[in-house]
């Protein structure tokens, strides 16, 4: 008796473990990927300079300094005093010295010489100069003791 082939068939590919591989990379590059906003202060907004460009290595020691506005839901500053965000802290101008001191001991504590440690300034576009120059000088006073700077802005697109 003859049997009759029923043509070629294709094999069936099972996608399943070539999906679940690709979660697994997006999974992980999420995990590993150096966020650089992560001292980013949506109360913030910097200002655009054409000469702006992100560091090229992550700072090992940095204290990260925002100053801005406590803003409405317009984003429309409530008061005309600036305030300076350091981590969760919401701090008037006369209480930074203080916070700043708590970091230089932290850093003294760990052995670290402040010298090595880079004071980021993100400020927002409307704060006065003058504001920053005075917090600059109240970084770099003796009881303080911070010399290392980096201001931050956004890159201006060419568009």
């Amino acid at each position: 008796m003859k049997i009759k082939s029923s043509g070629a068939s294709a094999p069936d590919v099972d996608m399943t473990p070539m999906i679940d591989i690709v979660f697994q990379l997006i999974a992980f590059f999420m995990v590993i990927t150096n966020f650089e906003n992560t001292e980013a202060d949506e109360r913030i907004k910097l200002p655009k300079d054409a000469l702006a460009k992100a560091p090229q290595v992550q700072r090992k020691h940095a204290v990260v300094i925002n100053v801005g506005f406590r803003q409405d839901a317009d984003n429309q500053p409530i008061l005309d005093q600036p305030f300076v965000f350091m981590g969760v802290e919401e701090l008037r101008p006369d209480q930074v010295r203080q916070q700043l001191v708590k970091e230089a001991v932290y850093y003294n504590a760990l052995e670290i010489p402040l010298e090595d440690v880079t004071v980021e300034i993100r400020a927002d576009a409307r704060i006065k100069a003058g504001y920053i120059q005075e917090l600059m000088q109240t970084c770099q006073e003796s009881d303080v003791g911070f010399q290392r700077f980096a201001l931050k802005a956004v890159e201006k697109s060419s568009f």
